[in-house]
């Protein structure tokens, strides 16, 4: 099924005293990218994660960014006494109450409360610890991304779909319109001759049959024609196609457009090249769709 190169996708966990927040978001990109923010204690594993993001993703650019927010009970734990700074502390405050002559009167809680008495004593994290926990919340966030992904894949199919249909129309036209060209352009050719007061040779003349022939040559547009069905067909297969298919959709966007230029350029007839611009105009809506696709 398409996919979209835009998404969002969220997993959370629970592990070792503490909360595991992965969020995914993906914008469009011709090549897979993958730029995570991860926790300074856990950037051993990160390139695995990237892994598992880059399995699932072939095209598009995906930012990452893992939290871990420690439990109340973790950050109780988590406090220390720095015993060789209070007793620092302590050692000072009492020369200086001698000093000045006062009591030496001070509390364990205004020591307590002195900088760098208490600290954060955070437990040095196990990333090995962390690495199961974490890739189960980017699992879930991935399934989201890539839920997301798909949905908004299948409405840009079906989105191509109408414009595909809608081109096939308009190069009917302009099959049925062709044959005609030859025509006007023979009697074209026959009233120049007339207005220049030139003799008109009959249609048997050799003359006459070597400009229809030469002109009948650079004007043929059966061949373009052929191509873009052959190139309508490849883009309705990709839409019904399981593997990634932007970078194909892309590159017959291309093709597409040079066949139709080449018709308008070759045609030479009013109505084809006003058939011309509409092919024009519907195939850029199709370019700019296919730049959101995987």
């Amino acid at each position: 099924m398409m996919k979209s190169m835009t998404g969002y996708g969220r997993g959370e966990c629970t592990a070792k005293g503490a909360r595991i927040n992965v969020e995914l978001n993906s914008v469009n990109r011709k090549q897979a990218e993958v730029s995570l923010s991860v926790p300074a204690e856990l950037e051993s594993i990160e390139s695995d994660l990237r892994d598992l993001i880059l399995a699932s993703v072939s095209r598009g650019r995906v930012s990452g960014r893992v939290v871990l927010q420690y439990t109340g009970a973790s950050r109780a734990s988590a406090v220390a006494v720095n015993e060789t700074q209070a007793k620092a502390y302590r050692r000072e405050l009492s020369k200086l109450a001698k000093s000045l002559e006062i009591p030496d009167n001070l509390s364990l809680d205004s020591l307590l409360r002195l900088p760098g008495v208490l600290e954060s004593a955070q437990p040095t994290l196990d990333a090995k610890a962390f690495r199961a926990p974490i890739k189960r919340a980017l699992g879930q966030a991935l399934e989201g991304l890539l839920s997301m992904r798909e949905k908004e894949g299948g409405n840009l199919g079906r989105d191509l779909a109408k414009r595909l249909a809608k081109l096939r129309r308009i190069v009917k036209r302009v099959a049925k319109l062709a044959p005609d060209v030859l025509k006007h352009h023979r009697e074209r050719l026959i009233e120049r001759l007339k207005k220049a007061n030139v003799d008109v040779p009959d249609m048997d003349d050799d003359r006459l049959l070597r400009e229809i022939v030469y002109y009948t040559d650079r004007t043929d547009i059966t061949e373009e024609l052929t191509r873009l069905d052959s190139h309508f067909v490849q883009l309705e297969e990709c839409l019904s196609d399981v593997v990634p298919v932007g970078r194909k959709l892309d590159f017959l966007a291309q093709e597409m457009f040079r066949e139709i230029n080449t018709i308008g350029s070759k045609a030479n007839d009013a109505n084809i090249s006003s058939e011309v611009v509409t092919l024009k105009t519907e195939l850029e809506k199709i370019r700019e769709q296919v730049q959101n696709v995987e």
